[in-house]
């Protein structure tokens, strides 16, 4: 079984929420909320990947991103390797494209939604720096 690497965006709002979009139902892991993006292709590099998914999704353009984490997660049926990186900057307003339902969520309101396992990492990671920022004040 091999690999699909996918490049995952992290997108922030001047508000401080992420935005999560509903993944189709007939599609793996239907259903559930994820962080948009989609598998690179053939050369592709991981920017320009996220920079095409999220343009061809959201109809949105990345200014400023950069490399979040990266996660390797086995599924029975699948093997995925997320490159996930923060979207600070982008122009354009945010739609579902591909009829996708999209929310902008508050880091606390995370836990609240259900998503891919291989996306826990991912709202840990968030929610960690959320309670690290509350802490400071």
């Amino acid at each position: 079984m091999s690999r699909v690497h996918v490049a995952v965006g992290v997108v922030w709002d001047d508000r401080g929420r992420v935005l999560v979009s509903k993944r189709h139902a007939d599609s793996h892991q239907g259903g559930l909320w994820e962080f948009p993006g989609g598998k690179l292709e053939a050369g592709e590099d991981v920017s320009a990947a996220l920079r095409r998914e999220l343009q061809e999704e959201l109809g949105i353009c990345i200014g400023d991103a950069r490399p979040l984490l990266e996660i390797r997660h086995d599924y029975a049926d699948k093997q995925v390797l997320l490159d996930v990186w923060q979207v600070l900057d982008f122009t354009g307003v945010a739609e579902g494209r591909e009829g996708q339902p999209l929310r902008w969520v508050p880091i606390a309101e995370l836990a609240d939604y259900e998503f891919p396992a291989a996306n826990g990492p991912i709202v840990a990671a968030l929610i960690e720096r959320w309670r690290r920022l509350e802490a400071r004040g």
